[in-house]
């Protein structure tokens, strides 16, 4: 085996040992920002409901609260289509007046 392919190989196999020690080291850092955001998801979920309940013993309808967090993130023609159709059911069932 001439020398300059036994060196070849050795420094193939170190490229492909960094490349493998660099891969694991951005999978490891993905994987702990993703565990970061689920913490911080659930940090801001528990902070909503504790600002539903404030409400609710402030006595709002939280229902009614959370239509209308849901109405407002709608783009307003959407929301105005989606009330349409919900108003043509209500006068079809007879529940509108």
């Amino acid at each position: 085996m001439p020398a300059s392919s036994a060196a070849e190989k050795l420094e193939a196999g170190e490229a492909e040992r960094a490349n493998t020690s660099f891969a694991r080291d951005q999978l490891k850092a993905i994987i702990e920002r993703i565990e970061r955001l689920e913490e911080e998801k659930k940090a801001t979920s528990d902070d909503i409901r504790d600002v539903y309940a404030e409400a609710k013993g402030n006595g709002f309808d939280v229902k009614a609260l959370r239509t209308i967090v849901r109405l407002r993130k709608m783009d307003t023609d959407e929301r105005r289509e989606q009330e349409a159709v919900l108003e043509t059911y209500m006068h079809a069932l007879g529940m509108a007046q």
